[in-house]
């Protein structure tokens, strides 16, 4: 058994080899006839995971099925970044405490950033016993042992490193989707923001091969990718770690010449935003011009407890930078409400902010205190009456700002890529080159097909449209 722990988590392994993934070929289809069942909670990250522990629990012999109620094995791969995703998880574990009073042979793990937290361990330890297994972000590749030795003793297996390992490669993959994939191409966050336990449960910044990026992504290019999402905490932060003069500008360059017709990137961080990033974004065509910019708040002295390491001042130049730069590029953002002693005042400097950058989409939170994190030991003076206020008077603004930008459109035509269809016949839906959901009217389209279409009405939420034949 092996327990996290936040002091080991803190430190930063700089010496980290590459490893290539290979399975124990005594494991491999050991379990054919058995089924598993995966939830997924939180960002892309996890739900790129989800896909390479679905390959792994395939290499096993297991089959995937959409009936939570008839798996063998149930998995729940979590989130740690605000406390309704712990709630979640928690709540479900609950569901499982029954099914497995009903099924004794059900097998349940949990994975992901929850695994990390020592609190969540402790708990589990306590009140969960019958959980049978427990691995963390650092050691998805050890799931064949974990799960194996869960089964084989019958003894609950918890293993979570708390200090990152090696980077392993080739770990296998099965994708959701047949036209658009993620790629992850940075691990980890080195920012400590005051707030946020990402550092603690993905640990440091650990940066992919630029060969072994490109490889997967001409992959993709030769299998009938239309669309790649390039990942990481931190992924502004790319290569800092393993190259003296190449980082995510260079790497969106060599990635845009791949011909891959669509490139995004999520998510950045500010501080580590270069004019070489918005020069490259600007030259090529296939890399898609939306982008998201978390600024978390409008307030100077909000920011620097936050420990954002840029000023209200800084992250507006580069607004306008990108905006100047990159024609028609749209700019989403994340904003935390009600941060530990937020004045009204620093509540109206991110009002102002909002106002100035008038951003496409922003995702809006309640400050949730995290466990271990420093802005969980400030002193609080704001009730939750007054944060839920605020947040009520932000989302009226930015709402506002999301339906204006969009009538901007109507009588457009944009470029989008099908997702599906929609309930109505001959009605489909996807995104444009700016992230924009677009339902449309049309006929004998598939999913993966890039198609124009003309808008025809705006919603806060999406766009109308038919296709421009």
């Amino acid at each position: 058994m092996q327990l996290p722990d936040y002091k080991e988590a803190r430190k930063r392994n700089k010496n980290y080899q590459r490893i290539e993934y290979v399975i124990d070929k005594k494991l491999k289809d050991k379990y054919q006839g058995k089924t598993y069942y995966i939830r997924t909670y939180g960002c892309q990250m996890n739900e790129h995971d989800t896909e390479n522990i679905k390959a792994i629990l395939e290499q096993l012999g297991l089959k995937e099925i959409d009936n939570m109620n008839k798996a063998d094995i149930v998995l729940l791969n979590t989130c740690s970044i605000r406390e309704n995703a712990h709630n979640k998880a928690f709540g479900m574990l609950g569901r499982l405490k029954h099914l497995k009073e009903e099924r004794k042979d059900l097998i349940v793990g949990l994975c992901g950033c929850m695994a990390q937290e020592t609190g969540v361990i402790e708990e589990i330890l306590k009140n969960y016993p019958w959980v049978n297994f427990v691995f963390g972000t650092h050691n998805m590749y050890n799931l064949p042992e974990i799960l194996d030795e869960a089964i084989t003793t019958k003894k609950q297996q918890i293993e979570v490193f708390s200090k990152e390992g090696d980077l392993i490669e080739d770990i296998p993959v099965k994708r959701e989707n047949k036209f658009k994939a993620y790629v992850n191409i940075i691990y980890g966050c080195d920012k400590f923001c005051t707030y946020c336990i990402v550092p603690f449960t993905r640990g440091g910044e650990r940066s992919r091969k630029k060969e072994d990026i490109l490889k997967e992504i001409e992959k993709l290019v030769q299998d009938g990718y239309k669309e790649v999402t390039l990942l990481g905490q931190n992924v502004n932060a790319y290569g800092k770690d393993i190259y003296d003069d190449y980082g995510l500008g260079e790497l969106l360059e060599d990635v845009a010449k791949t011909k891959i017709p669509r490139i995004r990137f999520m998510t950045s961080h500010p501080w580590d935003f270069t004019s070489k990033m918005v020069d490259v974004i600007a030259k090529y065509d296939n890399i898609m011009p939306a982008i998201h910019l978390p600024v978390q708040s409008g307030s100077d002295r909000i920011l620097k407890l936050m420990g954002r390491r840029y000023t209200k001042e800084k992250y507006l130049k580069l607004f306008k930078e990108i905006r100047e730069k990159v024609k028609g590029c749209t700019i989403s953002t994340d904003i935390i409400v009600g941060f530990p002693n937020e004045t009204e005042e620093d509540f109206e400097e991110t009002i102002d902010l909002v106002n100035i950058c008038k951003f496409d989409n922003a995702f809006t939170f309640i400050y949730s205190p995290r466990e271990n994190t420093p802005a969980a030991k400030l002193k609080d003076n704001v009730t939750i009456e007054e944060k839920e206020k605020r947040l009520y008077k932000l989302n009226e603004i930015v709402n506002g700002y999301f339906k204006e930008n969009n009538e901007k459109l109507v009588g457009e035509t944009v470029k989008v890529l099908t997702e599906g269809e929609s309930a109505k016949k001959d009605n489909y839906y996807g995104y444009t080159d700016t992230n924009k959901l677009i339902n449309f009217t049309g006929k004998k389209l598939q999913p993966g097909d890039l198609v124009n279409v003309k808008v025809t009405e705006a919603k806060t939420w999406s766009l109308d449209g038919v296709l421009d034949e």
